[in-house]
């Protein structure tokens, strides 16, 4: 399935990123290289191919330690109990459901009180219910350089930069909209805890928002995520 771009959009965070021209659409996988490596998004099973080999240009495959992701969906965990094959050690962490009955190894629950530490970076997950979608949905925050793995929220289309300094109100606006007139129309439900969620995630101050559909972005991102709850009311909650 096409060839993963790798870039390094952090000191020690990759961006694993393909492109499906049929969609319009990245496809992002973010492996964070540390004493105990850590890939958030195992991908979608027909891209594990493309995204071992990339993994192997950074570090062993079989190295990998800890599996992350933010809902049970196809992109995020379609190709988990590939990675557990290759990775004998590896781990799933940050589960708010449930996913041993389809993972070959039980996974590891975390709340907002755990502190998973894989070296120099720790991290923490946070409930985020129906934000992008799904109500296990969360978030994973890692706390030493302020990097927030926000899946599918400020999604956007296109063959896009790695990282950007730009705001992505606009392209996540236009995103939803466009959405709006398809099949995955209400993908992201508004709800009354909607602005409280998104609110709280930016009392967390992240300086890095890892992307999973188009360009990660790097400076205050606080404001980024308010803004966000005003574009999701404005589109969803009609």
């Amino acid at each position: 399935m096409g060839t993963a771009t790798i870039y390094e959009i952090a000191p020690d965070l990759f961006r694993l990123s393909i492109y499906v021209p049929d969609f319009d659409m990245q496809f992002n996988h973010f492996l964070v290289c540390d004493d105990e490596p850590l890939l958030f998004h195992a991908g979608l099973k027909g891209m594990f191919p493309t995204l071992r080999e990339a993994v192997a240009k950074i570090i062993d495959p079989a190295k990998l330690r800890h599996i992350a992701w933010s809902h049970f969906e196809s992109d995020e965990i379609g190709a988990l109990n590939d990675w557990l094959q290759v990775a004998p050690q590896g781990q799933l962490v940050g589960k708010l459901v449930s996913v041993d009955d389809f993972s070959i190894r039980p996974a590891r629950g975390m709340t907002p009180e755990d502190v998973l530490t894989t070296g120099k970076y720790r991290y923490r997950f946070y409930r985020s219910p129906h934000i992008p979608h799904g109500w296990d949905a969360g978030v994973l925050f890692e706390e030493t350089r302020k990097t927030l793995f926000c899946s599918d929220l400020f999604h956007h289309f296109g063959n896009v930069e790695p990282v950007t300094t730009s705001d992505l109100i606009g392209p996540t606006r236009k995103a939803m909209q466009q959405l709006e007139q398809g099949p995955l129309a209400g993908y992201m439900p508004y709800t009354r805890q909607t602005e409280g969620v998104l609110r709280s995630l930016a009392d967390l101050k992240p300086e890095t928002l890892s992307v999973m559909h188009g360009s990660s972005y790097c400076g205050k991102c606080d404001g980024l995520l308010i803004d966000l709850a005003g574009v999701i009311k404005e589109t969803f909650d009609q």
